[in-house]
């Protein structure tokens, strides 16, 4: 356990770091651009996270359940065990929100978008998705820093 809480937070750290900075910096970027820009943006910035963000994830996720298996400390455990939860959410939520609607992105033509995409709507249930991903991340590591704080 004294190398796999470190490497959760390693692993969890970054993760919870790029969705932060993607929230401050690249989601009001998006917002300010216009469709056919921000289709091509959205593509180019979002495909740079694979599989570097998952893989990141599911290093936390490996990890904190074997710390909570194989820890003696129940709030070192309950720790590790709610970052899990909160991981898997961030997974779910990518899974059936965020990356779904990136693969629409991705496949559409700025050129010749369907008559009902609302570019504004879009991108508000985008943003919003992701802002429940990166509250989930950033609640994951401040759970496993507080693991490492009980254990100090």
């Amino acid at each position: 356990m004294i190398l796999m809480l470190p490497l959760a937070l390693l692993a969890n750290g970054i993760a919870a770091g790029v969705l932060l900075g993607g929230e401050l910096g690249v989601v009001p970027y998006f917002k300010s651009l216009p469709v056919d820009r921000y289709i091509h943006a959205h593509t180019f910035v979002t495909g740079r996270y694979d599989p570097f963000q998952p893989i990141c994830m599911l290093i936390t996720v490996i990890l904190d359940i074997t710390i909570a298996v194989t820890t003696a400390q129940p709030a070192v455990r309950l720790l590790c065990v709610a970052a899990v939860l909160a991981i898997l959410c961030v997974i779910g939520v990518a899974r059936t929100r965020t990356a779904r609607m990136a693969r629409w992105l991705k496949k559409a033509d700025p050129a010749a978008l369907p008559a009902d995409f609302d570019p504004v709507a879009f991108r508000t249930s985008w943003s919003t998705w992701n802002r429940r991903r990166v509250g989930l991340g950033v609640a994951a590591f401040a759970c496993n820093v507080a693991a490492a704080g009980v254990l100090l």
